[in-house]
């Protein structure tokens, strides 16, 4: 197998790259279930060999990031999806039937929908969660059939210069090929003409993505984010609310497309609900300073943003409560930890109000009636995910049939995104398409329809051929009918 280095490579480096993917792609014709099946194989033999290194690579570049945690979100998160495409795949490539009009069905024709490659996926995957938003899509494009070009986060480096390596290492460059390098890089790389490119990320980017992939007209999928919103319910069970909540929150220190970002809590409750999130906290966390499973934010520009948060929320009146349970000194760190704060009766002109936190911030409104939570929530861009808690049955199916998400946790948080038969995608400013299962394998696949007629001449018997006269008026009559 070759093995190139692929570091700030120019666009036309690029082009060559995915052209010799492509002819690869058209040379080897039809993709079988056991060359697909192979592909995912591979993939997983690299998280089962190497989970150890790209853990401790993870947890370098974020300062620290718990190691623990990564082997579940992002080693085993990344094999759970490539085996059950594994397992499903020959399922999943089965012609579908479909019904061939009257009365052609009944006189032999057959009508019927086949699943074809789609070529060369390009997958831009971000920092959060490096290697599970690598690996993860490689379920449904291997599955498909396809070929796949990387361009893994800056943000990460050793990480993805680690992933660079060992897919070199398992891959020829015409089958998986990663590209590492900065933004230009990665703007070079969102214009090649793809026949499919996923996207992970901020918004802001992804306007830049879609329009460098419009000039191809090269369909996206766009994974995103937004202020996923939590409805804690009056019927809810608090101190269990507030334990999957700050799980949910605190997991990766937030930062996380699908992290709750508000929670609004009704009026008479909101105190009960920070002594409850404390006891959460000090639940799982009784420190955070040298807890090696409590995770740091990525860089200093983002510490500094989110330390700007808390200070412009402060400034504009809310009251501001950090959950420190051995009151230890954040001031002076190496690892820019930041502890779960809560952010008491948010105003909207707060920043922390007005842009997707990323991190272990997390404002809380009151409300009297649910009403106005899905009001204020339909007010806003559409959210990636949205958590209700509670167990009045009538009031969920309000908040589900009354709002727009990408998708919903009912009494959790997050959890709907690791159910592999369920697609995982946003709506509207939160993202666009959806992948993950058999969804994953569609959105990866060209879903070709194809007709076949039978040796009859049925166009004539039913007389639907020049010279026309009266038995195609007689037919098209009978069609047009209310």
């Amino acid at each position: 197998m070759t093995i190139e280095t692929h570091n700030d490579m120019s666009r036309d480096a690029m082009l060559t790259l995915l052209e010799r993917q492509r002819q690869a792609q058209l040379a080897e014709g039809e993709v079988s279930a056991a060359t697909r099946r192979e592909r995912i194989d591979r993939a997983i033999g690299i998280l089962v060999d190497h989970g150890d290194a790209l853990a401790e690579a993870m947890r370098q570049d974020f300062g620290h990031r718990s190691v623990h945690q990564s082997m579940f979100t992002d080693i085993a998160g990344s094999v759970g999806p490539l085996k059950h495409a594994r397992k499903h795949l020959e399922k999943w490539m089965k012609p579908e039937k479909r019904r061939a009009e009257m009365p052609f069905g009944l006189l032999g024709a057959r009508a019927w929908i086949e699943h074809q490659p789609l070529g060369v996926v390009g997958v831009i995957s971000p920092w959060n969660f490096p290697v599970q938003l690598t690996f993860g899509p490689l379920a449904g494009i291997f599955a498909a059939g396809n070929r796949c070009m990387i361009k893994p986060s800056e943000f990460t480096p050793l990480t993805s210069e680690l992933m660079r390596e060992l897919f070199h290492a398992a891959f020829d460059d015409d089958e998986v090929a990663v590209v590492t390098g900065g933004p230009d890089t990665g703007a070079a790389f969102a214009s090649l003409p793809f026949d499919h490119l996923l996207f992970t990320g901020a918004t802001s980017v992804a306007r830049h993505v879609m329009r460098a992939a419009a000039d191809n007209l090269v369909p996206v999928t766009l994974e995103l984010g937004g202020k996923s919103p939590v409805i804690l319910g009056r019927s809810a069970d608090l101190q269990k609310a507030t334990d999957r909540l700050m799980m949910g929150k605190m997991l990766n220190a937030g930062q996380i497309c699908l992290a709750p970002d508000y929670v609004m809590v009704p009026d008479d409750r909101v105190e009960a609900f920070v002594e409850s999130s404390r006891r959460s906290v000090a639940k799982m966390f009784p420190t955070l300073l040298d807890n090696p499973d409590y995770t740091s934010i990525i860089n200093e520009r983002h510490y500094d943003r989110l330390s700007g948060y808390i200070e412009d929320a402060r400034a504009k009146g809310a009251t501001v409560t950090e959950i420190n349970p051995a009151n230890e000194d954040f001031r002076q760190q190496p690892n820019r930890k930041m502890p779960p704060t809560l952010i008491l009766d948010p105003s909207e002109e707060m920043q922390v109000m007005q842009e997707e936190i990323f991190g272990p911030l997390l404002p809380v409104k009151g409300y009297n009636k649910v009403e106005e939570t899905i009001a204020y929530v339909n007010d806003h861009p559409r959210p990636l995910g949205l958590y209700y808690f509670g167990s009045d049955a009538d009031e969920q199916r309000k908040v589900l049939s009354r709002t727009t998400s990408g998708g919903v946790t009912v009494n959790d948080v997050i959890m709907h995104v690791a159910q592999e038969d369920l697609p995982f995608g946003g709506v509207g400013p939160s993202g666009m398409g959806a992948y993950h299962g058999r969804d994953g394998f569609q959105t990866f696949s060209h879903r070709k329809s194809v007709y076949r007629q039978t040796g009859l001449d049925l166009a004539g018997m039913v007389g639907i051929t020049p010279p026309w006269g009266d038995k195609m008026l007689k037919l098209v009559r009978s069609q047009i009918k209310r």
